[in-house]
């Protein structure tokens, strides 16, 4: 056969393939284009999980007897450092002592945890709830705390209460504790905070009254500023009076219910 015929042949051949294969049904999927639903794929990203801050702590309190870690750094109710240890001798020393063992910072290697009374899981917690009422409603409020012992020398009571007005001066809030003594000595305590408290009248008010707490061992209250309010309705109360007569002290500058 010539190269010709070759050539005829085989274009012959391709024909009749087309039309046998055109003689069936066809089926051709297709899908729409559409640019608003590209727009839509590249719109939508990966949504990101939020982090939470591992030195946060939700709650203060006891963990029971499930601890999640086999190691553990622990510290006991006296603040001494009792290293690391595993999980079991934690839990011997929690049935032997009647302690409660806290988390403290769950995040460190190894986890840091507390055992602490009940009695001291309750005061933690009432300081936490003081701060938390302090500081609702009114922005962040920076806390001072101050401590000395109830039989303190009126020349150091003195200093403490210029230390005081200046932390007040700053609008800073002032968590007082007085402490030693023995609980028959309470009032002794409870006289030196309204003396103070007495004293500050003019720049601050009590949020938590003079109290005693510990079984008596100690006693606080926190002072914080006037509010620009208050001052305005004590200066509307002096005007208002006439000359000669005290003002009436509020409800809140009231010492002699503390």
């Amino acid at each position: 056969m010539l190269p010709s015929q070759w050539f005829k042949a085989a274009s012959y051949c391709a024909a009749n393939s087309i039309k046998s294969v055109r003689k069936g049904p066809l089926a051709i999927h297709v899908k729409g284009y559409s640019t608003t639903e590209q727009e839509d794929d590249f719109s939508k990203k990966p949504e990101k999980k939020k982090k939470e801050d591992p030195n946060a702590r939700k709650v203060f309190g006891s963990i029971g007897r499930k601890i999640p870690y086999r190691l553990i750094h622990v510290f006991n109710d006296n603040g001494e450092d009792l290293g690391n240890m595993h999980r079991a001798d934690v839990i011997r020393i929690m049935d032997e002592q009647g302690l409660k063992l806290v988390p403290i910072r769950e995040n460190a290697d190894p986890p840091i945890y507390k055992l602490l009374t009940g009695k001291q899981i309750h005061e933690e917690q009432l300081k936490i709830r003081e701060k938390q009422k302090l500081s609702s409603g009114h922005g962040p409020v920076q806390i001072k705390e101050l401590s000395f012992s109830a039989c303190i020398a009126k020349h150091d009571l003195d200093i403490k209460t210029k230390q005081i007005i200046h932390w007040i001066e700053k609008k800073h809030h002032v968590r007082i504790s007085v402490q030693k003594g023995s609980p028959a000595g309470g009032n002794d305590k409870l006289e030196v905070l309204n003396q103070i408290a007495e004293n500050m009248s003019e720049h601050a008010t009590c949020v938590v009254k003079p109290k005693l707490v510990k079984e008596g061992r100690s006693a606080v209250c926190v002072l914080r500023p006037w509010s620009e309010k208050e001052l305005r309705e004590q200066k509307k109360k002096v005007k208002e009076q006439p000359q000669g007569t005290d003002v009436p002290k509020t409800e809140s500058t009231s010492l002699g219910s503390l």
